[in-house]
């Protein structure tokens, strides 16, 4: 199937509306018919993501160029226009977005209860604003549309959070995310100055001095940084995952969090290849104590939603090591983990749901010998700690024994501290499983055990499928990225 959408998905100019329109119709509706709102958010959001082009159109592989751009012209006087195309590197992505959706949707199924058609529209406008970021070609729309992301991912945690502290969680997530981003603004005013167009295609050939592309370079990375999230700027992240509803963690780790990566890979190494270079030992020294320093941190947890965050920044930590290597091997292999991410520890969110829905609590401690009270979700969390622990044969292996060598062959202790933290990512996800499935029964404190029910598997079953392809049969990935990756490598002339 997924090969299939790699060919054929992309008519582009569909992908947008679809969401929208999903969004404002609801709104029209009285909340008392719930029934209506929930079926018209769930067959928008499938739309997209079935959305079959006519005619037929195929993504080409062997091609480097954005393909199917298209252009608005904005503020022409000020030659400013949004440019929005789609290559190797940006295709798993909008993918991986229509994907989530409607996973969210069915997640939230039961508890649309109160402001259901908000829920709804705060869905569909988050999945159309992060299908615009993978598809633009404009510095510009990629400060505004990014710093749009968090507007609706700061209702959803602060109206149908799960805790008292969801406002100040909600507040922390959108603050940090914002004020990062201040200083890519002034990036992009220079690169407008210098360039006379926000025009992605012309920036990239434009050849900026040592020094600026130094300033703009730093000037990027403080605001992707805390979009990864690297370390020190971390800290929202437990928290926003800690009070989100099971849908928001979801959405989070799949989503959001790739938009730093994403921007590494879109704009400061491509535009900055010199500055990039320079900043390789910077980029490599926080990157490495972050995978040390959360995964140790990890298993000192006794929240299991924070557990599952805290692994999440030292996977998407090990990605920027990856991709700054910079190589074939490792930028390539660094998209590979930030697929793998979309679904990874959206599945273990999703099994913590499934506890917190029966049990009202997500402390470690209260749990254990869950396999002899619910097998089946013993089994999909098994093989979602497999993949966690980037186990051979499930979705992460193969991303990270290519970011491995990549890097490697930049820095062999680097790659020998990323090495370790795998290890320790092996520790913490066999101390988690061990606890809470595999130890005995506490009926002390649980008193009513039931394995998910049919909508809920159906919901597991997408995961477990994408985990076990992209492990077994991952040729898909690299076929469609690698020409886009070369010519990333090349014009930066990294090698």
């Amino acid at each position: 199937m997924l090969e299939h959408f790699c060919e054929c998905y992309f008519d582009l100019s569909g992908l947008i509306p679809c969401p929208v329109l999903g969004s404002i119709t609801p709104l029209f509706i009285p909340n008392s018919r719930i029934r209506p709102i929930r079926l018209i958010g769930l067959c928008a959001s499938l739309i997209t993501f079935l959305y079959p082009p006519v005619p037929r159109i195929q993504f080409d592989p062997s091609t480097a160029k954005s393909q199917f751009v298209e252009s608005l012209r904005w503020l022409p006087y000020e030659n400013i226009n949004f440019f929005f195309g789609i290559d190797g590197i940006s295709l798993f992505f909008v993918i991986l977005t229509t994907f989530l959706i409607p996973i969210c949707i069915s997640v939230g199924w039961s508890g649309m209860r109160s402001y259901g058609k908000e829920y709804i529209a705060a869905s569909l406008i988050r999945e159309f604003l992060m299908i615009a970021v993978f598809r633009m070609l404009d510095p510009l729309l990629f400060y505004v549309l990014p710093e749009s992301v968090p507007i609706p991912m700061f209702i959803i945690i602060g109206v149908w959070g799960s805790r008292q502290r969801k406002i100040k969680a909600a507040y922390q997530f959108f603050l940090y995310t914002l004020l990062g981003s201040v200083f890519m603004l002034l990036a992009i005013l220079l690169i407008l100055l210098q360039t006379g167009t926000t025009d992605l295609q012309i920036s990239l050939t434009t050849e900026f001095s040592e020094r600026r592309q130094i300033f703009l370079w730093i000037a990027s990375f403080a605001s992707f940084a805390v979009k990864v999230p690297m370390v020190p700027v971390h800290i929202w992240l437990p928290e926003a995952h800690v009070e989100a509803p099971t849908a928001g963690s979801v959405i989070l780790a799949g989503i959001p969090l790739k938009l730093g990566t994403y921007g590494f890979l879109r704009f400061s190494i491509p535009m900055f290849p010199e500055a990039t270079l320079c900043s390789t030992p910077f980029i490599y020294t926080p990157s490495a104590i972050a995978i040390i320093y959360t995964s140790s941190t990890t298993s000192r947890q006794i929240d299991l939603k924070k557990i599952i965050a805290y692994s999440s920044v030292a996977h998407m930590n090990l990605v920027t090591i990856g991709m700054f290597s910079p190589n074939i091997q490792g930028i390539g292999g660094s998209i590979l983990p930030m697929s793998s991410h979309g679904l990874v520890p959206s599945a273990l969110f999703l099994c913590v749901g499934v506890l917190y829905d029966r049990h009202k609590t997500r402390l470690v401690r209260y749990y254990g010998g869950l396999v002899s009270t619910m097998p089946n979700l013993s089994t999909i969390s098994f093989s979602s700690t497999l993949a966690n622990m980037s186990s051979p044969g499930t979705s992460s292996f193969i991303g990270e024994f290519l970011i491995s060598v990549g890097a490697f062959q930049r820095n062999s202790l680097v790659a020998t501290l990323a090495a370790l933290g795998m290890i320790l990512g092996a520790a913490y996800s066999l101390w988690l499983y061990n606890r809470a499935v595999s130890g005995n029964l506490k009926p002390d404190f649980l008193h009513k055990f039931s394995d998910p029910n049919g909508r809920e598997v159906s919901i597991f079953l997408p995961f477990i499928v994408g985990l076990v392809r992209m492990g077994v049969h991952p040729k898909v990935f690299p076929d469609r990225m690698h020409t886009s990756v070369s010519n990333l490598v090349q014009h930066g002339k990294f090698n």
